[in-house]
C-alpha cells in the first residue's frame, strides 16, 4: 500500500515537472511578443520620426526602461525560433544601449564612456556579453543579413536613425526590409554628389565590407535594391563621410 502511494506521487510529480516544462516551452514566444509590444509603447514615448532619442526624460522616469531591461535579461531564448531569436536580439541590442546611455547621462557621446562596446558586460538572455559580442555573436554571424546594420542603433547621430517600432517575429522580415529602404533613401545617410560625380556613404558600409561582399552584389548595386526612386548610377566614385559619433539625443 505504501510502495503504491509512493510511486503515484512520484508519477504525478513527474507530470506537473513535464507540463511545467510544456508551459515554459510554450510561453516563450508569448514573451518575445509582449517584450516587442511594451518596447513598442516605449519607444513612441521616447524617439521621435527622426530617430533620436529623449534620454533625459528616461533618466527622469527610468521605470519603464528598468522594466523592459529586466525582460531582456531573463528572457530564455532556447525554446525560440531563429525568427524569434533574431527579433529578440535586435531589441535586446537597442535597449541596451539606450540602458548603458542613460546609466552614464548626461554625455555627448558614447566614445566617452570607457569600453561601451568592447569592455562593458550586460546581461541578455542569462548571459554577459559586450555589446560587441550580441552584435558579431547573435546576430551578424548567425542570420549573415546585411539589413541588421540598419536596424542596429548604437546612439551616435551616424547610426541609422531609430525606429520607433520594436521588431516582432511575425512582421520582421518586412520591417528589415522598410528600415534598409528609410535608411538608404535618406539622402543625410547616402550622399549623392552628382556634379562630382560621387557617392558618400556611412563607414558604416567600410567596417562591415564582407557583410556587404557576401551578398554578391556591388556595392551600389546593394543600396539601389532599397531605393525606390533615384537609383545610384554604376559610375559613381563611392567615398566614405566622417562618422558623427555626437549623440543622437532629442527632446519628445
Amino acid at each position: 500500500m505504501f510502495g503504491f502511494s509512493l510511486r503515484a506521487g512520484v508519477g504525478r510529480l513527474v507530470v506537473l515537472l513535464l507540463l511545467c516544462q510544456c508551459l515554459t516551452l510554450h510561453a516563450a514566444p508569448a514573451d518575445v511578443k509582449a517584450l516587442a509590444a511594451a518596447a513598442t509603447v516605449f519607444l513612441h514615448k521616447h524617439v521621435g520620426s527622426d530617430g533620436q532619442v529623449d534620454y533625459r526624460a528616461i533618466k527622469r522616469s527610468p521605470a519603464e526602461l528598468q522594466g523592459l531591461l529586466k525582460q531582456v535579461q531573463t528572457l530564455s531564448v532556447q525554446p525560440l525560433s531563429a525568427a524569434e531569436k533574431k527579433a529578440f536580439y535586435l531589441n535586446a541590442y537597442n535597449l541596451t544601449v539606450i540602458g548603458a546611455v542613460v546609466e552614464s547621462y548626461p554625455l555627448t557621446s558614447v566614445m566617452k564612456v570607457p569600453g561601451f562596446f568592447d569592455k562593458q558586460q550586460r546581461v541578455v538572455a542569462g548571459e554577459k556579453m559586450t555589446l560587441n559580442e550580441l552584435e558579431n555573436n547573435k546576430l551578424r554571424t548567425p542570420y549573415n543579413d546585411p539589413r541588421v546594420h540598419f536596424a542596429l542603433v548604437c546612439a551616435a547621430k551616424g547610426c541609422p536613425r531609430l525606429s520607433q517600432d520594436a521588431y516582432t517575429p511575425a512582421t520582421l522580415e518586412a520591417q528589415l526590409t522598410a528600415q534598409a529602404q528609410r535608411v538608404l533613401q535618406d539622402p543625410t545617410f547616402i550622399r549623392v554628389q552628382e556634379d562630382s560625380k560621387k557617392v558618400l556613404v556611412s563607414e558604416i558600409f567600410k567596417w562591415y565590407e564582407a557583410d556587404f561582399k557576401a551578398t554578391g552584389k556591388p556595392l551600389l548595386g546593394y543600396i539601389n535594391q532599397f531605393r525606390a526612386a533615384r537609383l545610384l548610377p554604376a559610375g559613381l566614385a563611392v567615398e566614405y563621410y566622417t562618422y558623427d559619433w555626437a549623440l543622437n539625443e532629442g527632446r519628445r
